[in-house]
C-alpha cells in the first residue's frame, strides 16, 4: 500500500521567491520543500508522512530555519506550525480564497523583520535589591535565615509573595523601559508574556531593514546600562510571528 501523505505549509510569500536548495523541510528523512504558485503568491510546502506525527524538536527548527531564513531575504507570512493539506489543489485554494489579504500583507512587511529582546534578572542581585527596597520582606528574610523550612513556613510563603508581587512589578517597569528606548526605532513592538518567574523583559520588534544596525546598537547600549541585574538576548531576524500570520488572515 502506498503512504498517505499531505504537503506541510512553512509560510506564504511573493511569488517570484525560490526556496532555498540546501534548506531541508521536516520529517525524517528531511522533505524537499517547493513553491506551490497561484498568481501573485507562492506557498513554501514540503511533503510529509501523514502517518507520521509531526513536532518533534527536530521538525519545529525546520520549520523555524525555514521560514526565519526566508524573512532574511524576502516577506513571508508565516503559517501555523503542524498544517498540513491533502495536495497542491488545496494549497491553490488557500492561496485563491485569501489572495487579496496576503498579496496586501505582504506588501505591509516588505523590507521589515522582527527582533526579539528578552532580559532576565540574574537572581542574586534582584533579592537583594527587593530586601533592600521593602523592610517588611528584609525582615522576614532575616526570621528564615538559618531556620528550619518547616518551622518558618508561613514566613517563606510570605516571603515569596512579596518578592513575586515586587519581581512582577519592575517587569512591568522594565518592559516600559525597554519599549520607550527602542520606540523611536521600530515600526511596531508586541509585548511577550514571560517564561520564565525571573523573566524582566520580553517584546518583540518590527523593524524596518534599513535601521536594523542602528535598532541592534540601541539593544546592545540598553544592555550595556542594565547589565549589573539583567542578562539581555537579541533574537533575529526573525520571520514577523508576531505581528501578522496567514492564520490571522484567514481566521
Amino acid at each position: 500500500m502506498a503512504e498517505e501523505t499531505g504537503l506541510f505549509i512553512y509560510g506564504i510569500v511573493p511569488s517570484d521567491v525560490e526556496p532555498t536548495p540546501d534548506a531541508p523541510g521536516i520529517g525524517d528523512p528531511p522533505g524537499e520543500v517547493a513553491a506551490i504558485r497561484h498568481g501573485e503568491l507562492a506557498a513554501l510546502v514540503s511533503e510529509v508522512s501523514l502517518t507520521e506525527p509531526i513536532g518533534r524538536p527536530a521538525d519545529l527548527t525546520a520549520y523555524q530555519e525555514l521560514v526565519d531564513g526566508t524573512a532574511a531575504v524576502a516577506p513571508v507570512l508565516p503559517v501555523r506550525f503542524g498544517t498540513v493539506v491533502t495536495g497542491p489543489d488545496a494549497v491553490a485554494d488557500l492561496l485563491e480564497a485569501h489572495h487579496e489579504r496576503f498579496a496586501a500583507a505582504l506588501d505591509e512587511f516588505e523590507g521589515r523583520i522582527q527582533y526579539v529582546v528578552h532580559g532576565r534578572y540574574h537572581e542574586p542581585e534582584l533579592i537583594a535589591e527587593i530586601l533592600a527596597d521593602n523592610p517588611a520582606a528584609a525582615e522576614l528574610a532575616d526570621q528564615v535565615r538559618g531556620q528550619p523550612e518547616a518551622a518558618t513556613r508561613p514566613q517563606r510563603i510570605r516571603l515569596g509573595e512579596i518578592i513575586s508581587q515586587a519581581v512582577e512589578l519592575r517587569r512591568e517597569a522594565e518592559n516600559r523601559q525597554l519599549v520607550d528606548a527602542l520606540g523611536p526605532l521600530v515600526v511596531a513592538s508586541a509585548p511577550r508574556p514571560p517564561s520564565n518567574e525571573l523573566d524582566a523583559a520580553n517584546a518583540a520588534f518590527l523593524v524596518e531593514r534599513d535601521r536594523e544596525d542602528e535598532f541592534v546598537t540601541a539593544v546592545e547600549e540598553y544592555a550595556e546600562r542594565r547589565r549589573d541585574l539583567l542578562r539581555t538576548r537579541l533574537l533575529g531576524p526573525l520571520a514577523p510571528y508576531d505581528f501578522v500570520s496567514a492564520h490571522q488572515l484567514v481566521e
